[in-house]
């Protein structure tokens, strides 16, 4: 079934065995199990892949753009992500990796590490100006910008407010490149899914320059079949800053704020956002923030390992120069064009009494709840049942615990039911009572 809201993430419901190992991973808790099968909650889902990475039976997966959209355009354009060039020993150069994608059918190639360049300056001087919130968190992670919207509203304002590069570089072809020539097509390589979605509907800017996303894991075997025979060509062209960004501490290296924190993995974002939330971090300027292990090398679309691959990509960075050879661009031209607003799906209800109404049931009904968090009602903490039983997805008997009070009370009231009577029939043996 086609979702109402695009999401890379689906789930396959062939594969699915109901067995409830996402619905523990779930950041947002978009995700439950009933009669035996997973369903996801579209309004909570952030696309961070934890679901793909954590199922034991690939009952989830990310979709992305087939190769063959390319022959829609008489000109194709691909903008490899930076841990694109970890998916290969380090033998392989960034120039063989690139010349393969030419050889593909590809007619150029513009690194999306040279626009994390653009980006990196852009942001270096926001963090110049003594008026920003401090500390600023990075939004090059979607996953992340949608996790603020759902559960960290407060901090919206503490993002940098600057476009994605992967966005930019697709800007930079089409608008200082190749100005007005048409059939030109322009296809990120990418590590996530994430970034599969947000070209579908994007956050902080009206529409995306991209004619495509293709996953890595789709492209790999065809790429590494095309090294082989591609001749080697000059084309990388980005500089160590730029490709460190696919890595985490590569952004806050890049950016050089020495108050920064670079964190990965969607659990570990999560506790560093409620310390900040609580107050908690007060000497920190900029904070990096991955949804995936390792950083984008650990993306679900990526083939590789990521701590192999975040290893090969800091030798990539070694033998590059520090800064890449691409034009720069003025901070305006980067900026976003429109805010960003917390997204409702936690809300109980448009109406703010009523809402406060259902949460005050929502409460009631957690506390008569076990509080164990098995996951045995398809809903992945107690709270969780509580509050889709308010809404009216669920009931107090899908809890186990609940159930079998229920299935005791009634045995008791069956039994007592077993000794009573009708009044014309209850006949005492007044002689065994005398």
């Amino acid at each position: 079934m086609t979702p109402t809201v695009f999401h890379s993430v689906r789930l396959e419901e062939e594969k699915c065995v109901g067995c409830t190992t996402c619905i523990k991973h779930c950041p947002t808790e978009a995700i439950r199990v009933r009669k035996g099968r997973a369903s996801i909650i579209e309004e909570r889902c952030i696309d961070c892949g934890e679901c793909i990475r954590t199922c034991p039976h690939g009952a989830k997966k990310a979709v992305s753009d087939p190769l063959a959209m390319l022959s829609a355009f008489s000109y194709k354009v691909a903008l490899p992500a930076p841990s694109l060039y970890s998916q290969f020993p380090e033998s392989t150069s960034v120039d063989r990796v690139l010349s393969g994608l030419v050889e593909l059918g590809f007619d150029e190639v513009y690194e999306v590490a040279e626009a994390a360049e653009l980006v990196t300056e852009a942001t270096k001087r926001l963090l110049e100006e003594p008026g920003r919130p401090r500390p600023l968190i990075s939004s090059a992670c979607p996953a992340v910008v949608k996790l603020l919207q759902l559960r960290f509203p407060s901090l919206l304002g503490q993002l940098v407010p600057l476009l994605p590069p992967m966005e930019v570089a697709a800007r930079v072809v089409k608008e200082r490149l190749h100005p007005g020539k048409a059939g030109v097509g322009v296809f990120f390589i990418t590590p996530c899914a994430g970034k599969v979605t947000a070209t579908r509907s994007p956050l902080g800017y009206e529409r995306s320059f991209l004619d495509g996303v293709i996953g890595i894991k789709d492209l790999y075997l065809p790429l590494r079949g095309a090294l082989s025979q591609a001749p080697s060509r000059r084309l990388a062209r980005a500089g160590a800053r730029g490709i460190g960004w696919g890595r985490v501490e590569g952004e806050s290296g890049a950016v050089g704020e020495r108050r920064s924190i670079s964190v990965d993995g969607i659990g570990n974002v999560i506790g560093v956002l409620e310390a900040l939330e609580n107050g908690e971090l007060k000497d920190v300027d900029f904070i990096e923030a991955l949804a995936c292990p390792g950083g984008c090398v650990g993306g679900p679309l990526t083939v590789e390992n990521p701590y192999i691959a975040k290893t090969r990509l800091r030798h990539r960075e070694d033998a590059a120069p520090p800064a890449g050879e691409g034009p720069r661009a003025p901070l305006d031209s980067l900026a976003w064009t429109e805010g960003l607003r917390s997204r409702l799906a936690l809300a109980l209800d448009p109406d703010m009494l009523k809402a406060l109404v259902m949460m005050e049931e929502m409460e009631l009904i957690a506390e008569g709840l076990p509080g164990l968090d098995c996951g045995s009602c398809g809903a992945p903490t107690c709270r969780a049942l509580a509050e889709d039983i308010v809404r009216g997805k669920a009931s107090s008997s899908d809890c186990v615990f609940k159930l079998r009070e229920s299935v005791r009370k009634l045995a008791r009231e069956l039994i007592a039911l077993e000794e009573l009577q009708p009044p014309g029939l209850d006949r005492e043996d007044k002689a065994a009572k005398s």
